[in-house]
């Protein structure tokens, strides 16, 4: 990769200069962007002030890339110009006087491939520009590497010697990867009866087909209703994502998917239906018990892959094979240890975790920068692991390093290295960490606590591949993945000028949120259990029952310190326990006082936290239910947009049961 300053000389040379439109309303600040890109090799195809204008020329014109205002005249601003530049597949970046949190939450929404604070530099456009290319390229090449793989991995299935239900199991594994789900639904379309099967997952590589006789005593409905349900059904025709809203009016038009959805818990789906014959259609729904999981990549996907579909369809679906027999079909047992192979030592089988799942499997091959979010003890470190354990570089070292814990002055030494006598005390040439990694894995733990001069740094190895030991005369050229992890807000730490923008949106790459465990509690059990056996063994004693009343008890804290803080209080439960069962867990004096505090708190609420509440408890009245006759909108006296801006405002959609 090559440096800023050899820019011009790149684009000289391959005689091809990228096309940028400005959209920006102030004239000033528009031409000193215009000159700052066009010294820099660009071609700048226009200045536009306001949304309308920006489209007429992406009509006529396909940017390579889109500098975006914010705020520009007439009554679209810059968001709603970036979600239809998504959707074109333009990458664009952000350029505002404003960058308070809220800003930045809302230009986070529409995946920005960078935001630069008015007034800017000069070196920050070309920097921003060099990181935006970095990742528009990575994100075409990311899209191109999923078709490839899914493709390959469903022909390979094509040409086993699998049966159906065989083919749609191992299907389900293969695709879960790109398009997360719940449920699977896949059939023909008939008019006359509902022949559909069911793709069950019940944890991260177990799943479970589900018959039309099945799924008639799930819901408790005889086969003759579910004929006529699905009789009366709406078929969609052509791909479509239904959440929120438009979910629940799609259950008055498709009754038959409103069955599906209230015994399997789901709020959103996607339907990719597919032509196999001039009269025969067939058609996959992905079914997700999480709110807007769906989105246009997915879809993209799906349609460049149609015709692989279809040869699956065609290949597996002769018509003795259609109908399966009203038995269940045995499953066989795996055992758990291969279960969660690559994810050693990380326990969950909620909702939440499986995405972890996922996520990581599908970044893993790649060489991305990896930022992991989450809340302190909830497992970042076990996750960095898993991603390197299931890439390419797992036998090269993961070198890993708190970036909180080290001494300023030793900081660049102990990255980079150093010669022999490069400072006072350097007795010895001294390899460092980067250096270590090379080849493998370096992982950078608490990256928000890292000091800014490091930061820069950091984003010199980032962008060049390259590192100089302290006193060193020569640049080493090395081949690391970098994959950091934090507990801080990342963009309220660019917004108050302690981490570096350039480098957040290098490493933001691919995020993946780590939930708290007060956000998995379903996974509470399973990780009690584990802690018991671990810490019984290592003192050598029997491992004890765990009562209902001490799990009712862990299940019931809020647990502030996560995983890490259930591994300690079963460690220590142990110690005081006597005898083969625990029946009480004796919380420490710090836990009690947090609860103490959650329980108190309670009375004292702010009027947006009282306003929640109330909506939050009209919507549950309403099973979901928002516009229409009985609907949250009708009974609260609000238009029902008011009222969908009301529930993202609040963040309260994903509590509505």
């Amino acid at each position: 990769m090559g440096t800023l300053s050899d820019k011009s000389t790149q684009s000289d040379e391959t005689d091809f200069k990228k096309e940028i439109l400005i959209v920006e309303d102030q004239f000033i600040e528009a031409h000193d962007l215009q000159l700052i890109l066009e010294k820099a090799n660009y071609n700048v195809i226009g200045i536009v002030r306001s949304v309308e204008q920006a489209l007429d020329v992406i009509q006529t014109q396909k940017p390579d890339l889109v500098f975006l205002d914010i705020m520009l005249k007439g009554d679209k601003n810059g968001i709603y110009l970036a979600h239809i530049l998504k959707e074109k597949n333009i990458g664009f970046i952000f350029i505002s006087a404003n960058s308070s949190k809220r800003i930045l939450d809302q230009a986070k929404t529409t995946q920005p491939y960078g935001f630069i604070v008015k007034p800017f530099r000069e070196q920050d456009i070309l920097t921003t520009l060099e990181i935006a290319f970095y990742r528009q390229k990575y994100s075409l090449e990311s899209q191109l590497m999923q078709q490839l793989e899914l493709k390959n991995e469903i022909t390979e299935l094509i040409n086993s010697n699998l049966k159906l239900e065989e083919a749609l199991l191992a299907f389900a594994k293969i695709i879960q990867t790109f398009i997360c789900f719940d449920y699977l639904e896949a059939g023909f379309v008939n008019a006359e009866q509902y022949s559909n099967l069911g793709i069950i997952r019940k944890n991260i590589d177990q799943y479970q087909i589900i018959s039309v006789q099945k799924f008639s005593q799930i819901a408790d409905i005889s086969i003759k209703e579910l004929n006529e349900t699905y009789v009366k059904s709406q078929i969609d025709i052509k791909p479509i994502i239904y959440s929120e809203e438009s979910l629940i009016n799609n259950f008055q038009a498709a009754p038959i998917k409103g069955i599906i959805s209230h015994n399997f818990g789901i709020k959103s789906y996607l339907v990719f239906p597919l032509s196999i014959a001039v009269s025969q259609r067939f058609c996959f729904t992905f079914y997700s018990r999480n709110f807007n999981v769906y989105s246009d990549e997915n879809l993209k996907l799906l349609s460049n892959l149609e015709n692989t579909f279809s040869q699956f369809i065609s290949r597996f679906y002769s018509p003795a094979a259609t109908i399966l027999e009203t038995k269940e079909i045995p499953q066989k047992k795996e055992k758990t240890e291969n279960t969660k192979s690559g994810f050693e030592g990380i326990i969950g089988n909620s909702s939440q975790m499986i995405t972890v799942f996922n996520y990581i499997k599908k970044v893993a091959p790649s060489d991305t920068s990896v930022l992991i979010l989450g809340e302190s003890g909830t497992g970042k470190e076990k996750i960095a692991k898993s991603i390197h354990d299931l890439s390419p570089r797992k036998d090269k070292p993961l070198i890993i390093i708190n970036c909180g814990a080290i001494p300023e002055n030793l900081a660049e030494s102990l990255l980079f290295g150093h010669e022999k006598g490069a400072f006072t005390g350097a007795l010895e040439k001294r390899i460092g960490k980067f250096e270590l990694a090379n080849g493998g894995t370096i992982f950078l733990d608490e990256i928000g606590e890292m000091p800014l001069e490091l930061q820069v740094k950091l984003l010199r190895v980032l962008q060049e591949r390259e590192i100089e030991r302290v006193g060193g005369l020569m640049p080493i050229k090395i081949d690391v993945r970098i994959i950091a992890a934090t507990n801080k807000n990342l963009e309220e730490e660019v917004a108050a000028g302690r981490f570096r923008m350039d480098l957040y949106y290098r490493l933001h790459v691919f995020p993946i949120l780590v939930p708290s465990l007060k956000k998995r509690k379903e996974d509470i059990p399973e990780l009690a259990d584990h802690f018991i056996k671990i810490y019984s063994e290592r003192m050598n004693r029997k491992v004890p029952m765990l009562s209902d009343n001490a799990l009712q008890q862990i299940t019931n804290y809020d647990w502030p310190g996560n995983i890490r803080e259930l591994e300690h209080l079963i460690q220590r439960t142990l110690l005081l326990t006597e005898g083969n069962t625990i029946k009480a867990i004796e919380f420490s004096p710090s836990s009690k006082m947090h609860t103490q505090q959650n329980t108190d708190s309670f009375s004292i609420k702010t009027i947006l936290e009282n306003e929640r509440d109330y909506i939050l408890y009209i919507l549950k009245k309403c099973n979901g239910k928002i516009s229409g006759a009985g609907g949250a909108a009708e009974i609260l006296d609000i238009h029902p947009s008011t009222l969908n801006s009301k529930i993202k405002k609040l963040e309260i959609k994903r509590e509505i049961s």
